[in-house]
C-alpha cells in the first residue's frame, strides 16, 4: 500500500515539472521592455499589457522623428506611518486530571492538577514611525515629431523603457524611431 501511493506521487511530481516546464504561456521575463525592472516603477512587474490601468498607446507600436528627450529622476519624500509591535500576554490555567483503574468494588480514581501556561501575541500600535515613500517614480520620455506619419502631429510625449531612451540619447535629431511606449504620462 505504501509502495503505491510512493510511485503515485512520483509520477504526480513528474507530471506537474513537465507541465509547469512546457505550459503556461510566455515568460515575463522574456517580454523585454514591458517589464518594469526597479520596485515601483511602473506599477509592479506585470506587463503592461496586463495591467488594469494600460492606456490604448502602451499596446501599439509608435513611429515618428526624434524631437526630445527627457529623464524624470525618482523622487522620494518622508512620511510617517503607525508603528506596530508584537504584544503578548500569557495566561495560566489549573487544570484537573483524573485516571481511573479497575472495576466494581475495586475501582479507585487518582487525582492530580497541573498548571499549563498558554500565550496570545497580536499586533498593537506604538507611535510613529517614518519611512521614505516614493512620490513619483523613475522615467523616461521621448518626444516625437510627424507622430504616424502625420505632419501635423508633433511634439508627442511618450514614456519609454531605458534601453529606447538611451537609443534616443545616442540617436540625431530627427532620426524615424520606432517603439512601443510605456504610458504617455510625462
Amino acid at each position: 500500500m505504501f509502495s503505491r501511493r510512493l510511485v503515485v506521487a512520483a509520477v504526480t511530481a513528474v507530471l506537474i515539472a513537465g507541465l509547469g516546464a512546457c505550459g503556461g504561456g510566455a515568460d515575463v521575463a522574456d517580454q523585454g521592455t514591458e517589464r518594469s525592472v526597479d520596485v515601483g516603477q511602473d506599477g509592479g512587474s506585470l506587463p503592461a499589457s496586463t495591467r488594469p490601468d494600460t492606456d490604448p498607446t502602451k499596446d501599439a507600436s509608435v513611429f515618428g522623428l526624434l524631437d526630445e528627450f527627457r529623464h524624470l529622476s525618482a523622487r522620494t519624500g518622508r512620511a510617517t506611518r503607525p508603528h506596530m509591535v508584537k504584544k503578548c500576554t500569557t495566561t495560566t490555567e489549573r487544570v484537573k486530571h483524573t485516571k481511573s483503574t479497575g472495576s466494581g468494588a475495586k475501582r479507585s480514581t487518582r487525582t492530580w492538577y497541573s498548571t499549563e501556561k498558554s500565550k496570545d501575541c497580536k499586533q498593537v500600535r506604538s507611535g510613529t514611525e517614518t519611512y521614505t515613500r516614493v512620490v513619483r517614480p523613475e522615467r523616461w520620455c521621448v518626444s516625437l515629431d510627424d507622430v504616424g506619419g502625420d505632419a501635423a502631429r508633433d511634439d508627442v510625449w511618450y514614456r519609454v523603457s531605458s534601453t529606447t531612451y538611451h537609443e534616443a540619447v545616442g540617436a540625431d535629431k530627427h532620426a524615424r524611431m520606432e517603439f512601443t511606449p510605456t504610458g504617455s504620462d510625462c
